[in-house]
């Protein structure tokens, strides 16, 4: 791997691809959907962007490739498009939450789950509770 000091066009390429994130709602937007798949009024509800705005910045972060859509009857949904852009979004908000020390949080991000532990699940699927009789 290249570093970015060492190339131009890596330097210009990372810097074109953190435009997209250099946007407040777009962060909004990325942020909320880290937690799973979601309707545009979902989105719309939770971050409180209203239209025309979300619809400009959903089609910015789907021209990215940031995320993508599932059309079901009239619902569109967005998730997003990979792992790459789940974890940038996740060290981002480690890195600006403030408290602590950000290598620490950044570790944490980085980890991956223990065997036992519960990966961060996607809101609004279904939960089952294990019946022991």
């Amino acid at each position: 791997m290249t570093a970015i000091y060492q190339s131009r066009e890596r330097a210009n390429e990372a810097a074109e691809r953190l435009k997209i994130y250099a946007q407040p709602q777009r962060l909004m937007i990325l942020s909320y959907l880290l937690a799973g798949e979601r309707t545009v009024g979902e989105i719309e509800a939770a971050t409180a962007i209203g239209q025309p705005a979300l619809s400009q910045q959903l089609a910015e972060l789907r021209r990215a490739a940031l995320v993508e859509t599932r059309r079901a009857a009239k619902q569109v949904y967005y998730r997003l498009a990979d792992a790459r852009a789940a974890l940038c979004i996740r060290c981002i908000e480690a890195v600006f939450e403030g408290e602590g020390d950000p290598e620490s949080a950044l570790a944490g991000v980085l980890r991956t789950p223990d065997a036992g532990e519960e990966p961060r699940g996607r809101a609004g699927a279904a939960s089952f509770a294990k019946i022991i009789l």
